[in-house]
């Protein structure tokens, strides 16, 4: 068992969903924005001008012209920046590695469902939950329907909530063995799910079948790894009898 001393976080939870929701709706608006500059774009390029597949090839966004080429480096940089925001804001609200990794999962969990919640109230998009959608362009396209994102951001905020309970009470959840290998074996391989079809998407293709058996394997290894974690550390109400 590791100790950790208790804090309260109650009010830096508060804050940081406030937060993320503000923000996954900024991040909306700016999408919302940008979404009309690149259906022009496509329009010359494909019949299907109102979809965001397939994605523009890099000698499509060269020939499209140096508005184009601008836009696509802004946005690059403006992800970056994204995720320095969200680490920052949560190292600013934790004292420990262990409370800067909750509040981050818990804040990127947050935002990232605020987003696809803005986005639905904004433009009416997406269509469904199996709609699928550009996550990330960092290092390469990331893309998937939008229900795998909505259930790694669920993951992140009901993992983050649990370290925050723990920590709150003084005890910390202890990873020993393979459980923190695991757990970082399950985040991957969900990357890997998001990053698979990757080649395809930059050369313009459709997107193939979403590895739905890739993401499930890491889903399991991201959860198991946290529930045996959990049944390894004293629950903080049975430790404070």
């Amino acid at each position: 068992m590791v100790s950790a001393r208790k804090f309260r976080w109650k009010r830096q939870l508060i804050a940081l969903l406030l937060f993320g929701i503000a923000f996954g709706y900024v991040e909306a608006a700016v999408v919302t924005y940008l979404r009309p500059q690149f259906l022009a774009a496509r329009s010359a390029k494909s019949s299907q001008s109102r979809e965001l597949f397939p994605l523009l090839t890099l000698q499509q966004v060269k020939a499209a012209g140096p508005e184009m080429v601008k836009m696509t480096e802004t946005e690059i940089i403006r992800e970056a920046a994204t995720l320095a925001m969200l680490g920052t804001v949560a190292a600013a609200a934790g004292t420990t590695v262990r409370q800067w990794l909750a509040f981050f999962l818990l804040e990127f969990g947050t935002w990232d469902v605020a987003f696809y919640a803005s986005l639905k109230i904004l433009i009416d998009w997406p269509r469904s939950m199996l709609t699928w959608d550009i996550l990330f362009l960092i290092p390469v396209p990331w893309t998937g329907p939008v229900l795998a994102p909505v259930i790694v951001a669920l993951t992140m905020i009901a993992t983050g909530l649990i370290i925050l309970r723990w920590e709150s009470a003084g005890t910390a959840i202890g990873l020993p063995g393979i459980h923190w290998p695991g757990i970082c074996a399950g985040a991957v391989l969900i990357l890997a799910a998001f990053m698979w079809d990757y080649r395809n998407i930059m050369a313009g293709g459709m997107p193939n079948p979403f590895h739905w058996w890739l993401f499930a394997i890491g889903e399991v290894l991201w959860l198991g790894g946290v529930a045996v974690a959990l049944l390894a550390t004293p629950h903080p109400a049975k430790r404070s009898r």
